[in-house]
């Protein structure tokens, strides 16, 4: 082997030695992750804005439904399905964030709906509609997992990119902080909607 082969080897040895203990390796195995954790969030997503016409429909049947609670989720949907949500959405502080408020007007409103049909004892004894809200809670519930997942990552990742010395890793190939679900909006997305019971359904239409 030539001195000068020798050296490139040497080098390209101590290279990746080098990025190996910056972190380098852990950036794209975390990068990776965040991208199918955001994938899977998007999934769940989806799966919630695809069952919402069913359940708008089915709804629709009740013609005493209050049309106020019905119009403020599908304008929900309409504003949650509205942004693009691209991979590089996670990279976007701004435009996450705007994501994130659509997302929880329109758990808001999914939440403030299904209180409200408690008042109307046709729709609950509808077993369309029952099937309908199966699969929306078994949603809300994969949507929830998803998202604690997305945020254990990019939790995982941040620290990473703020650490010393994986932070000058960070600069150097770009790595920035990465945008997450925030606290405020985790509790209002929690948060039971505030219904008034005590507002008689309106009376059936007659026959």
């Amino acid at each position: 082997m030539t001195l000068r082969r020798w050296t490139g080897w040497t080098a390209a040895l101590m290279t990746a030695l080098a990025l190996s203990g910056c972190g380098y390796n852990d950036f794209q195995r975390l990068d990776e992750q965040v991208k199918a954790g955001w994938s899977e969030v998007l999934n769940q997503y989806q799966r919630r804005a695809d069952l919402i016409p069913n359940i708008v429909n089915t709804i629709k049947g009740e013609t005493t439904f209050e049309q106020e609670t019905l119009t403020k989720v599908i304008e929900a949907r309409a504003k949650a399905t509205s942004i693009q949500a691209t991979p590089e959405l996670i990279n976007n502080p701004e435009a996450f964030q705007k994501f994130q408020a659509a997302q929880g007007e329109l758990s808001g409103a999914l939440s403030r709906l299904l209180v409200t049909v408690e008042r109307y004892p046709d729709l609950k004894a509808n077993q369309g509609f029952q099937d309908l809200r199966v699969q929306l809670e078994g949603t809300e519930n994969r949507i929830t997992v998803a998202r604690n997942r997305y945020i254990k990552t990019v939790a995982d990742y941040n620290v990473l990119a703020r650490s010393f010395p994986s932070n000058l890793t960070a600069m150097v190939f770009g790595y920035s902080v990465k945008p997450s679900f925030t606290v405020e909006n985790e509790a209002a997305i929690s948060a039971p909607p505030a219904v008034n019971f005590d507002k008689p359904a309106a009376p059936a239409a007659s026959k």
